[in-house]
């Protein structure tokens, strides 16, 4: 059996109700083969960036999980298409959205993954949250970079 790494996922959400979405996404993902939700973070309403439509609710979660990146990229993927996720074309409204963010120490690139992930440091969505559950993970200079953009933590 392989040794648990700790995940970051980011989750993200416009369409239907996204709430209720991100809430169902952290339980399928505590639910998966060898992992377990360690960490959540509240849910924040952010504006979209280089999109259109309504605002988003975005969110991190931390995952000890057993899976490799890979195999945890496939059920993640499975769960938004579960959920209703298409992508008709990039950055389109969703009704899910779950990214790998980090995966332990590891960076990997691939056609399918890159982790960290490739933009995440430059997103308030991303960092705030993360902030939240690992402040250690985001230094204070990363959160001054990206406080120019809309975000607000909901109750």
């Amino acid at each position: 059996m392989r040794e648990p790494v700790t995940a970051y996922i980011g989750l993200g959400a416009n369409l239907g109700e996204p709430a209720a979405a991100l809430a169902l996404a952290v339980h399928h993902v505590g639910s998966l083969p060898g992992s377990k939700v360690t960490a959540q973070s509240s849910f924040y309403l952010t504006a979209p960036i280089n999109s259109v439509g309504p605002d988003y609710i975005n969110a991190v979660i931390a995952v000890q999980t057993t899976l490799t990146a890979p195999a945890l990229l496939v059920f993640l993927q499975g769960i938004e298409v579960a959920a209703g996720r298409q992508r008709p074309y990039r950055n389109a409204p969703r009704t899910l959205d779950l990214d790998i963010l980090l995966y332990g120490h590891a960076s990997l690139s691939s056609s399918t993954l890159s982790v960290p992930h490739p933009r995440m440091w430059q997103r308030s969505f991303v960092l705030l949250p993360l902030a939240e559950i690992a402040p250690a993970l985001v230094s204070p200079t990363q959160l001054r970079t990206v406080m120019v953009q809309s975000i607000t933590k909901l109750a």
